[in-house]
């Protein structure tokens, strides 16, 4: 499938048919966001791959799943066959640049301007994104509400922040999220050129 048509046809879905997805095909999704943007090489970006119905259950009450389900929307985060957690870590980032090649002349940490640990993450969500596509999977996004009683389930460090969760699975019918009839922003709103305009 060419990049365009991954970009185009990706959406989040709210619903998942009852068909398990090969541990393979997960392999291969997650192989290819150890190819995402990271700063330094830190590499600090890591997914948790979970698949226990129970374990799914616990992990969407942590994002309030029952909320989605009262406006009209399917179980779709216990409902899905694998749910991917996306995690970074900002110590991680903390001590590579505290390393001799990355340290300013005085021998200190940079300073950091915007916190690219979350940046990396969030290019190694949409490579997975688009590489469920290319598999004929689908995925949604969700965020959880709780993320210590995620830390707490999942086992997970204090130094490692769980960014949201991904539903991976294959499609079934789903009632579109009423935030798309807000429609896309206007090119003068979103392309910029030379300098912000509007102002």
């Amino acid at each position: 499938m060419e990049l365009k048509d991954m970009i185009l046809k990706r959406r989040m879905v709210r619903n998942f048919a009852d068909k398990p997805v090969d541990p393979h095909v997960i392999e291969r999704i997650l192989d290819l966001t150890r190819h995402a943007p990271s700063a330094g090489f830190t590499q600090g970006q890591s997914f948790i791959v979970v698949t226990k119905p129970e374990m799914k259950k616990a992990i969407a009450d942590t994002c309030e799943e029952q909320e989605y389900v009262n406006s009209g929307f399917d179980p779709f985060i216990s409902k899905a066959p694998v749910l991917l957690i996306p995690c970074t870590s900002e110590l991680a980032y903390h001590r590579r640049y505290q390393e001799a090649d990355k340290v300013d002349d005085e021998g200190h940490e940079i300073e950091w301007p915007v916190p690219y640990w979350f940046v990396d993450i969030g290019c190694s969500v949409m490579i997975a994104l688009l590489a469920a596509v290319d598999e004929g999977l689908v995925c949604a996004f969700a965020g959880s509400k709780d993320l210590q009683a995620l830390r707490s389930l999942l086992n997970m460090p204090a130094e490692v922040t769980p960014v949201g969760v991904i539903a991976v699975g294959y499609r079934a019918t789903d009632v579109p999220s009423p935030s798309l009839k807000r429609g896309r922003k206007s090119d003068a709103e979103y392309v910029h050129l030379e300098k912000w305009q509007g102002q």
